[in-house]
């Protein structure tokens, strides 16, 4: 892989989640509108792929801070898995 291709990869993984995933999202439509050609569907087949992972990555990374925050009666932070606190409420 050369190296623009991989600081365009890392620059995807720092987007914000909000604009991965509009980012993402305006590919589909682009896709959808069966104007591209193959190898342009293909290229943004591929980039969505891409912003798809940033995108899961970062709601997995945020699931996992959301469980790990809580804390006790006594303030002390606990952990304390997702699902449990959808089901207590």
């Amino acid at each position: 892989m050369s190296k623009p291709a991989r600081a365009s990869d890392t620059a995807k993984a720092d987007l914000p989640f909000e604009a991965a995933l509009q980012k993402l999202e305006a590919i589909v439509e682009a896709m959808e509108s069966e104007d591209l050609p193959l190898e342009i569907l293909i290229k943004r087949y591929e980039e969505g792929v891409k912003l798809a992972q940033n995108c899961q990555a970062k709601l997995a990374e945020a699931e996992l801070k959301i469980s790990q925050l809580e804390k006790s009666a006594a303030g002390e932070l606990k952990l304390k898995p997702l699902a449990a606190d959808l089901t207590e409420e």
